[in-house]
C-alpha cells in the first residue's frame, strides 16, 4: 500500500496486477476516514488494462462510492508504475471508468517528474452531464441559485459532472462545505455533481473544489480542466492557463477539441494494512 498526491489531492494506491482483490465500499471508507483510517480523498487499484491498455485505474471516492475518471490520481498511477519498474514506457494508455486516457510521463533520473494526461473532450449537453433539462441544450454562464444565492454558473462533463460557478470574491471567502454538498446533491444533477468555486487572478484560475463523494479537496484534476474549459469558453482566459488550488497549481490545454492536465505527483508514504485493524472494521481486502 502506498500515499501518492498530486497537488494535495491524495489517495491510497493498491497494487492488484493480477486482478484478484476487488474493493468493497466499506474497505474504501474505512480506508480513507481522516481520523480512524489512513486519511485519503480516494483509493486507486492499480489493474491490467483491457486489450490495448497498460493498465486500469479502479478507482473509488473516498465515501467508496464509484467514480469515473480523477485526473489527478490517474497521474499518481503513471508515476507510480513507472517508478516501481511495472513499465518502461513513458507513453501510456490507462484505462477508467471515463474511457482510455493517455498519459505522456517526463522522467529525469529514473522519477517521473511531470505527467501530462489527455483527458479528452468536454461535453456540454444536459444528457451528457447529466444536468436535468432539454437533452441537446447546454447549461453555460446560466443562472443557478442556491441558498438564496444567485450564481453564474457552466455545466461541464469531464467524463464526471462538474457545474463550474464564477465568484468575483476570493474563494477562500466562500462557504465551501455549506455550498458544496448543497450543489453536490441539487436535484437538477440526477447523478450528483462536482462543483468548482472560481475566480480570475491575472489571467490564471484560482479555485476551492467540492468533489461529489469526497468533500473539499486540496485539487481536483477533473475540476481544473472543467474550470478552464468553462472560464474559456466564457471567454475569461486563454485555451492554455495555470489553474492555482490550495494544495498547488497544475497547467490546463485546451487544443484540438482536447483537454491536456499537466503537473507532478508525488509519494508520500508506503506502509502495509493492518489484519487485524481491518477485521476490527469488519472489512477486508
Amino acid at each position: 500500500m502506498w500515499k501518492y498526491h498530486g497537488t494535495g489531492n491524495d489517495f491510497v494506491m493498491l497494487e492488484d496486477l493480477d486482478d484478484a482483490r476487488p474493493m468493497h465500499e466499506a474497505f474504501v471508507a474505512a480506508v480513507c476516514h481522516r481520523h480512524t483510517g489512513i486519511g485519503a480523498d480516494g483509493v486507486i487499484r492499480v489493474t491490467q488494462g483491457a486489450a490495448g491498455e497498460d493498465f486500469f485505474m479502479d478507482y473509488r471516492n473516498a465515501d467508496g462510492s464509484l467514480a469515473e475518471m480523477c485526473g489527478n490520481g490517474i497521474r499518481c498511477l503513471g508515476k507510480l508504475v513507472f517508478e516501481h519498474g511495472h513499465t518502461r514506457k513513458t507513453e501510456l494508455e490507462v484505462g477508467s471508468r471515463g474511457g482510455t486516457k493517455h498519459l505522456s510521463l517526463e522522467v529525469g533520473d529514473g522519477i517521473v517528474e511531470t505527467v501530462t494526461v489527455g483527458m479528452g473532450p468536454p461535453a456540454f449537453a444536459r444528457e451528457e452531464i447529466p444536468m436535468d433539462g432539454h437533452a441537446g441544450e447546454t447549461f453555460l454562464t446560466e443562472p443557478f441559485e442556491v441558498d438564496g444565492r444567485a450564481f453564474k454558473a457552466s455545466a461541464v462533463s469531464m467524463g464526471n459532472p462538474h457545474l463550474v460557478l464564477f465568484v468575483e470574491q476570493d474563494p477562500a471567502e466562500i462557504d465551501v462545505r455549506t455550498l458544496g454538498p448543497r450543489i453536490e446533491h441539487d436535484d437538477r444533477f440526477p447523478e450528483k455533481t462536482n462543483v468548482e468555486f472560481v475566480t480570475i487572478d491575472d489571467g490564471a484560475i484560482r479555485l476551492r473544489v467540492w468533489e461529489r463523494g469526497s468533500g473539499e479537496t486540496m485539487a481536483c484534476g477533473t475540476g481544473a480542466c472543467a474550470a478552464l474549459v468553462a472560464a474559456n469558453e466564457a471567454g475569461l482566459v486563454p485555451a492554455r492557463a495555470e489553474v492555482r488550488f490550495p494544495g498547488g497549481t497544475v497547467v490546463v490545454d485546451r487544443a484540438d477539441d482536447q483537454v491536456y492536465l499537466i503537473g507532478p505527483a508525488e509519494r508520500v508514504f508506503e506502509g502495509t494494512l493492518d489484519e487485524a485493524w481491518l477485521d476490527a472494521r469488519g472489512v477486508a481486502w
